[in-house]
Protein backbone atom coordinates (compact mmCIF):
# COMPACT_ATOMS: atom_id res chain seq x y z
CA UNK A 1 0.00 0.00 0.00
CA UNK A 2 2.85 2.77 0.82
CA UNK A 3 4.40 1.56 -2.70
CA UNK A 4 0.85 2.36 -4.64
CA UNK A 5 1.14 6.20 -2.01
CA UNK A 6 4.58 6.68 -3.25
CA UNK A 7 3.77 5.81 -6.88
CA UNK A 8 1.10 8.24 -7.31
CA UNK A 9 3.14 10.68 -5.63
CA UNK A 10 0.34 10.72 -2.22
CA UNK A 11 2.06 11.51 1.26
CA UNK A 12 1.50 8.87 3.78
CA UNK A 13 2.63 8.19 7.19
CA UNK A 14 3.50 4.42 7.89
CA UNK A 15 4.05 2.82 11.00
CA UNK A 16 5.67 -0.59 12.44
CA UNK A 17 4.86 -2.63 15.09
CA UNK A 18 8.55 -4.03 15.39
CA UNK A 19 11.72 -2.73 15.26
CA UNK A 20 12.12 -3.97 11.00
CA UNK A 21 10.26 -4.06 7.71
CA UNK A 22 9.15 -7.37 6.85
CA UNK A 23 9.63 -8.98 10.77
CA UNK A 24 7.58 -11.55 10.28
CA UNK A 25 9.09 -13.02 7.66
CA UNK A 26 12.75 -12.83 9.38
CA UNK A 27 11.32 -15.46 11.89
CA UNK A 28 9.20 -17.91 10.37
CA UNK A 29 10.69 -21.56 10.23
CA UNK A 30 14.00 -21.67 7.91
CA UNK A 31 12.52 -23.78 5.09
CA UNK A 32 9.17 -21.50 3.70
CA UNK A 33 8.96 -20.87 0.34
CA UNK A 34 5.94 -18.63 -1.02
CA UNK A 35 3.62 -21.12 -2.93
CA UNK A 36 2.83 -18.48 -5.36
CA UNK A 37 5.63 -17.95 -8.64
CA UNK A 38 7.23 -14.76 -8.13
CA UNK A 39 6.04 -13.28 -11.48
CA UNK A 40 2.48 -13.39 -9.24
CA UNK A 41 4.31 -12.28 -6.06
CA UNK A 42 5.47 -9.15 -6.41
CA UNK A 43 4.38 -6.01 -4.73
CA UNK A 44 2.58 -2.64 -7.15
CA UNK A 45 5.42 -1.21 -9.68
CA UNK A 46 8.21 -3.69 -8.17
CA UNK A 47 8.79 -6.93 -9.23
CA UNK A 48 10.76 -9.61 -8.03
CA UNK A 49 14.54 -10.09 -9.87
CA UNK A 50 15.15 -12.21 -12.26
CA UNK A 51 17.53 -14.16 -10.70
CA UNK A 52 14.92 -15.00 -7.81
CA UNK A 53 14.06 -18.74 -7.73
CA UNK A 54 10.65 -19.86 -8.95
CA UNK A 55 8.97 -20.11 -5.29
CA UNK A 56 11.59 -17.28 -3.21
CA UNK A 57 12.40 -18.42 0.00
CA UNK A 58 11.43 -16.10 3.42
CA UNK A 59 15.15 -14.72 3.07
CA UNK A 60 14.17 -13.86 -0.24
CA UNK A 61 11.53 -12.01 0.36
CA UNK A 62 13.04 -10.06 3.17
CA UNK A 63 15.87 -8.88 0.32
CA UNK A 64 12.70 -8.02 -1.62
CA UNK A 65 10.22 -6.16 0.79
CA UNK A 66 14.09 -4.30 1.99
CA UNK A 67 14.89 -3.50 -2.05
CA UNK A 68 10.88 -2.15 -2.21
CA UNK A 69 11.08 0.31 0.81
CA UNK A 70 14.26 1.74 -0.75
CA UNK A 71 13.08 1.66 -4.06
CA UNK A 72 10.34 4.08 -3.22
CA UNK A 73 11.33 5.56 -0.36
CA UNK A 74 9.31 4.13 1.99
CA UNK A 75 10.46 5.20 5.66
CA UNK A 76 8.46 3.06 8.47
CA UNK A 77 8.14 4.71 11.68
CA UNK A 78 9.16 1.56 13.91
CA UNK A 79 8.15 0.48 17.51
CA UNK A 80 4.77 1.41 16.89
CA UNK A 81 2.64 -1.31 18.17
CA UNK A 82 -1.24 -0.24 17.87
CA UNK A 83 -3.34 -0.06 20.52
CA UNK A 84 -6.62 1.43 19.03
CA UNK A 85 -8.33 3.02 16.56
CA UNK A 86 -11.22 5.09 16.94
CA UNK A 87 -12.91 7.62 14.64
CA UNK A 88 -13.19 10.91 16.28
CA UNK A 89 -16.10 13.55 16.53
CA UNK A 90 -14.77 15.76 13.92
CA UNK A 91 -14.54 12.74 11.64
CA UNK A 92 -10.67 12.08 11.81
CA UNK A 93 -9.30 8.76 12.80
CA UNK A 94 -7.41 8.21 15.79
CA UNK A 95 -4.73 5.57 15.83
CA UNK A 96 -2.85 5.37 19.67
CA UNK A 97 -0.22 3.33 19.71
CA UNK A 98 2.01 2.85 23.20
CA UNK A 99 3.91 5.63 22.82
CA UNK A 100 1.95 7.99 20.36
CA UNK A 101 -0.91 9.01 19.00
CA UNK A 102 -2.21 9.53 15.06
CA UNK A 103 -4.63 11.39 13.38
CA UNK A 104 -5.51 11.02 9.77
CA UNK A 105 -8.51 11.28 7.59
CA UNK A 106 -7.73 8.06 6.28
CA UNK A 107 -6.48 5.29 7.66
CA UNK A 108 -5.49 2.01 5.79
CA UNK A 109 -5.41 -1.34 8.35
CA UNK A 110 -2.61 -3.78 6.75
CA UNK A 111 -1.56 -5.80 9.59
CA UNK A 112 -2.41 -9.18 8.25
CA UNK A 113 -4.86 -12.38 8.59
CA UNK A 114 -1.99 -14.02 10.92
CA UNK A 115 -1.33 -11.40 12.86
CA UNK A 116 -2.27 -13.14 16.69
CA UNK A 117 -1.24 -17.11 17.73
CA UNK A 118 -3.94 -18.86 17.91
CA UNK A 119 -2.79 -21.49 20.62
CA UNK A 120 -5.61 -23.73 21.98
CA UNK A 121 -4.77 -25.46 25.43
CA UNK A 122 -5.56 -28.97 24.94
CA UNK A 123 -6.78 -31.42 27.53
CA UNK A 124 -4.42 -32.44 29.86
CA UNK A 125 -1.43 -30.10 28.44
CA UNK A 126 -0.22 -29.19 31.96
CA UNK A 127 0.77 -32.68 32.48
CA UNK A 128 3.39 -33.35 29.61
CA UNK A 129 6.92 -33.54 30.16
CA UNK A 130 8.12 -32.76 26.91
CA UNK A 131 8.05 -29.29 25.07
CA UNK A 132 5.09 -27.77 23.68
CA UNK A 133 5.71 -25.12 20.85
CA UNK A 134 3.45 -23.17 18.65
CA UNK A 135 4.69 -23.15 15.08
CA UNK A 136 5.78 -19.84 15.63
CA UNK A 137 8.73 -21.00 17.74
CA UNK A 138 9.96 -23.46 15.36
CA UNK A 139 12.84 -22.86 13.47
CA UNK A 140 14.04 -25.90 11.77
CA UNK A 141 14.21 -29.63 13.14
CA UNK A 142 17.70 -29.99 14.17
CA UNK A 143 16.54 -30.06 17.81
CA UNK A 144 13.91 -33.27 17.87
CA UNK A 145 16.49 -35.33 15.78
CA UNK A 146 16.01 -39.33 16.69
CA UNK A 147 12.30 -37.49 18.62
CA UNK A 148 8.75 -38.70 18.47
CA UNK A 149 7.31 -35.41 17.64
CA UNK A 150 3.23 -34.50 17.23
CA UNK A 151 2.28 -32.28 14.89
CA UNK A 152 -1.57 -30.90 15.63
CA UNK A 153 -3.12 -30.04 13.02
CA UNK A 154 -2.24 -30.24 8.91
CA UNK A 155 -3.22 -26.83 7.30
CA UNK A 156 -0.43 -25.47 5.13
CA UNK A 157 2.16 -25.18 8.28
CA UNK A 158 1.66 -28.04 9.90
CA UNK A 159 1.88 -30.08 6.52
CA UNK A 160 5.77 -28.40 5.91
CA UNK A 161 6.68 -29.00 9.43
CA UNK A 162 5.96 -32.43 9.62
CA UNK A 163 8.00 -33.32 6.67
CA UNK A 164 11.19 -30.93 8.00
CA UNK A 165 10.65 -33.18 10.99
CA UNK A 166 11.32 -36.10 9.05
CA UNK A 167 14.05 -34.85 7.16
CA UNK A 168 15.94 -33.60 10.10
CA UNK A 169 15.66 -37.56 11.52
CA UNK A 170 12.61 -36.80 13.92
CA UNK A 171 9.81 -39.13 13.76
CA UNK A 172 6.60 -37.15 13.05
CA UNK A 173 2.68 -38.08 13.34
CA UNK A 174 0.23 -35.18 12.36
CA UNK A 175 -3.50 -35.12 14.21
CA UNK A 176 -5.76 -34.02 11.71
CA UNK A 177 -9.23 -33.72 13.04
CA UNK A 178 -10.89 -33.09 9.71
CA UNK A 179 -11.20 -34.06 6.12
CA UNK A 180 -9.03 -31.46 4.26
CA UNK A 181 -8.57 -30.63 0.46
CA UNK A 182 -4.49 -30.98 -0.77
CA UNK A 183 -3.31 -29.85 -4.24
CA UNK A 184 -0.16 -30.73 -5.13
CA UNK A 185 2.04 -27.32 -5.97
CA UNK A 186 3.16 -28.18 -9.09
CA UNK A 187 1.39 -30.77 -10.63
CA UNK A 188 3.39 -32.68 -14.07
CA UNK A 189 6.29 -30.30 -13.65
CA UNK A 190 3.85 -26.98 -13.99
CA UNK A 191 3.02 -24.35 -11.28
CA UNK A 192 -0.61 -24.63 -9.90
CA UNK A 193 -1.20 -21.09 -9.41
CA UNK A 194 -0.75 -19.91 -13.21
CA UNK A 195 -3.33 -22.72 -14.24
CA UNK A 196 -5.73 -21.02 -11.27
CA UNK A 197 -5.45 -17.73 -12.53
CA UNK A 198 -6.15 -19.03 -15.96
CA UNK A 199 -9.32 -21.03 -14.70
CA UNK A 200 -10.91 -17.95 -12.67
CA UNK A 201 -12.16 -16.25 -15.89
CA UNK A 202 -14.01 -18.89 -16.42
CA UNK A 203 -17.94 -20.17 -14.87
CA UNK A 204 -17.47 -21.06 -10.77
CA UNK A 205 -18.69 -24.71 -12.07
CA UNK A 206 -15.73 -24.70 -14.84
CA UNK A 207 -13.24 -24.03 -12.27
CA UNK A 208 -14.40 -26.57 -9.06
CA UNK A 209 -14.49 -29.45 -12.43
CA UNK A 210 -11.02 -28.32 -13.44
CA UNK A 211 -9.56 -28.53 -9.71
CA UNK A 212 -10.96 -31.31 -9.15
CA UNK A 213 -9.19 -33.35 -11.88
CA UNK A 214 -6.40 -31.95 -11.03
CA UNK A 215 -6.95 -33.01 -7.55
CA UNK A 216 -7.70 -36.42 -8.49
CA UNK A 217 -4.87 -37.15 -10.35
CA UNK A 218 -2.30 -35.28 -8.50
CA UNK A 219 -3.10 -36.66 -5.35
CA UNK A 220 -5.66 -39.51 -5.01
CA UNK A 221 -7.59 -40.89 -2.24
CA UNK A 222 -5.92 -40.84 0.97
CA UNK A 223 -8.21 -42.28 2.75
CA UNK A 224 -6.12 -45.60 3.59
CA UNK A 225 -3.60 -43.29 5.38
CA UNK A 226 -6.28 -41.38 7.24
CA UNK A 227 -6.70 -38.29 5.55
CA UNK A 228 -10.41 -37.59 4.41
CA UNK A 229 -11.45 -35.24 1.85
CA UNK A 230 -14.36 -32.72 2.00
CA UNK A 231 -17.23 -33.13 0.05
CA UNK A 232 -16.27 -30.30 -1.91
CA UNK A 233 -13.37 -29.07 -4.49
CA UNK A 234 -10.11 -26.81 -3.30
CA UNK A 235 -12.11 -24.03 -5.18
CA UNK A 236 -15.30 -23.78 -3.03
CA UNK A 237 -13.26 -24.21 0.26
CA UNK A 238 -11.23 -21.05 -0.85
CA UNK A 239 -14.46 -18.91 -2.43
CA UNK A 240 -17.03 -20.14 0.41
CA UNK A 241 -15.47 -20.74 3.28
CA UNK A 242 -12.63 -18.63 2.91
CA UNK A 243 -9.81 -21.35 3.80
CA UNK A 244 -6.89 -22.03 1.41
CA UNK A 245 -6.37 -25.78 0.91
CA UNK A 246 -2.74 -27.59 2.02
CA UNK A 247 -0.18 -27.04 -0.75
CA UNK A 248 1.67 -29.95 -0.78
CA UNK A 249 5.29 -30.33 -1.71
CA UNK A 250 6.23 -33.58 -0.75
CA UNK A 251 4.46 -34.24 2.36
CA UNK A 252 2.09 -36.68 0.75
CA UNK A 253 4.87 -39.03 -1.10
CA UNK A 254 6.40 -38.85 3.07
CA UNK A 255 2.99 -40.14 4.27
CA UNK A 256 2.33 -42.76 1.70
CA UNK A 257 5.82 -44.40 2.54
CA UNK A 258 5.58 -44.69 6.22
CA UNK A 259 7.88 -41.45 7.13
CA UNK A 260 5.31 -39.51 8.33
CA UNK A 261 2.33 -40.95 10.65
CA UNK A 262 -1.36 -39.76 10.27
CA UNK A 263 -3.45 -39.86 13.81
CA UNK A 264 -7.05 -37.97 14.34
CA UNK A 265 -7.88 -35.47 17.38
CA UNK A 266 -6.12 -35.26 20.07
CA UNK A 267 -8.39 -36.76 22.99
CA UNK A 268 -5.96 -36.35 26.04
CA UNK A 269 -2.00 -35.10 26.47
CA UNK A 270 -0.90 -36.80 29.24
CA UNK A 271 2.89 -37.04 31.21
CA UNK A 272 5.02 -38.75 28.13
CA UNK A 273 1.98 -39.36 25.41
CA UNK A 274 -1.07 -38.77 23.83
CA UNK A 275 -4.40 -40.14 23.80
CA UNK A 276 -6.10 -39.73 19.95
CA UNK A 277 -10.22 -39.44 19.92
CA UNK A 278 -9.62 -43.20 18.28
CA UNK A 279 -8.68 -44.78 21.31
CA UNK A 280 -5.16 -45.30 20.30
CA UNK A 281 -1.93 -44.05 22.10
CA UNK A 282 1.58 -42.80 21.47
CA UNK A 283 4.27 -41.76 23.44
CA UNK A 284 6.08 -38.73 22.16
CA UNK A 285 8.75 -36.20 23.55
CA UNK A 286 7.54 -32.70 22.01
CA UNK A 287 4.12 -31.57 20.49
CA UNK A 288 4.25 -28.11 18.06
CA UNK A 289 0.82 -26.53 17.95
CA UNK A 290 0.62 -25.84 14.06
CA UNK A 291 -2.70 -24.37 14.86
CA UNK A 292 -2.42 -21.34 12.89
CA UNK A 293 -2.98 -17.38 13.77
CA UNK A 294 -5.85 -14.95 14.09
CA UNK A 295 -6.23 -11.63 12.74
CA UNK A 296 -6.86 -10.20 16.36
CA UNK A 297 -8.44 -7.24 14.71
CA UNK A 298 -11.25 -6.38 17.25
CA UNK A 299 -8.55 -5.77 19.76
CA UNK A 300 -7.22 -2.91 18.01
CA UNK A 301 -11.27 -1.39 16.82
CA UNK A 302 -13.24 -2.33 19.85
CA UNK A 303 -16.75 -4.06 20.07
CA UNK A 304 -18.82 -1.14 18.26
CA UNK A 305 -16.20 -0.96 15.19
CA UNK A 306 -15.50 -4.19 14.97
CA UNK A 307 -19.42 -5.26 14.80
CA UNK A 308 -19.60 -3.02 11.44
CA UNK A 309 -16.75 -4.05 9.64
CA UNK A 310 -15.66 -7.37 10.56
CA UNK A 311 -17.12 -11.07 9.66
CA UNK A 312 -17.39 -13.99 12.09
CA UNK A 313 -13.99 -15.12 11.59
CA UNK A 314 -12.76 -12.07 12.55
CA UNK A 315 -11.63 -10.58 8.90
CA UNK A 316 -12.94 -7.19 7.30
CA UNK A 317 -15.76 -7.63 5.13
CA UNK A 318 -14.77 -5.27 2.61
CA UNK A 319 -11.74 -3.23 1.71
CA UNK A 320 -13.97 0.00 2.23
CA UNK A 321 -17.62 0.85 3.45
CA UNK A 322 -19.23 3.49 2.04
CA UNK A 323 -21.49 4.49 5.20
CA UNK A 324 -20.61 7.83 6.48
CA UNK A 325 -19.34 6.60 10.04
CA UNK A 326 -16.70 4.52 8.16
CA UNK A 327 -15.53 7.18 5.58
CA UNK A 328 -11.59 6.58 5.40
CA UNK A 329 -11.31 3.68 6.99
CA UNK A 330 -9.94 0.68 4.49
CA UNK A 331 -8.53 -2.95 4.83
CA UNK A 332 -5.79 -4.69 2.77
CA UNK A 333 -4.61 -8.31 3.18
CA UNK A 334 -7.32 -9.87 4.29
CA UNK A 335 -8.84 -12.03 1.87
CA UNK A 336 -7.78 -15.49 0.40
CA UNK A 337 -8.40 -15.34 -3.32
CA UNK A 338 -8.41 -17.95 -5.62
CA UNK A 339 -5.29 -16.97 -7.50
CA UNK A 340 -2.88 -16.23 -4.48
CA UNK A 341 -2.43 -13.98 -1.38
CA UNK A 342 0.10 -11.46 -3.03
CA UNK A 343 -1.31 -11.40 -6.03
CA UNK A 344 -4.85 -10.73 -4.46
CA UNK A 345 -2.86 -7.50 -2.27
CA UNK A 346 -1.53 -5.95 -5.46
CA UNK A 347 -4.79 -5.93 -7.07
CA UNK A 348 -6.65 -5.36 -4.18
CA UNK A 349 -4.07 -2.19 -3.65
CA UNK A 350 -4.78 -0.71 -6.72
CA UNK A 351 -8.76 -0.53 -5.94
CA UNK A 352 -8.10 1.21 -2.49
CA UNK A 353 -5.31 3.89 -4.47
CA UNK A 354 -8.58 4.55 -6.42
CA UNK A 355 -10.74 5.10 -4.08
CA UNK A 356 -8.34 6.84 -1.74
CA UNK A 357 -7.54 9.26 -4.21
CA UNK A 358 -11.37 9.83 -5.65
CA UNK A 359 -12.30 10.54 -1.86
CA UNK A 360 -9.78 13.10 -1.26
CA UNK A 361 -11.15 15.20 -4.10
CA UNK A 362 -14.97 15.03 -2.60
CA UNK A 363 -16.18 17.81 -1.29
CA UNK A 364 -16.39 17.05 3.00
CA UNK A 365 -19.89 17.62 4.45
Amino acid sequence: MAGQLAHHKQPFTIIEASEHIGFSWRTHYDRLHLHTVKEHSGLPHFPFPDDTPTYPSRLDVVDYLEDYAAHFGIAPLFNQQVQQIRRQADGQWRVQTGTDTFLARQVIVATGYNRVPNQPELPGQTNFRGIIWHSRDYRNGSPFRDENVLVVGMGNTGTELALDLYEYGARPVISVRSPLNIVKRDTYGRPAQPTAIFLSQFPDWLYDLASGLSQRLGVGDLSAYGLQKPPYPPSYQIRKLGKIPVIDIGTVDAIKAGHIGVKPGVQQINRESVTFTDGSELPFDAIILATGYRPGLQTLLGDDLSAQVLNEKGYARQLWFDTPALAGLCFLGFATPLTGILRGVRLDSEKIIKHLMTSAKAPRP
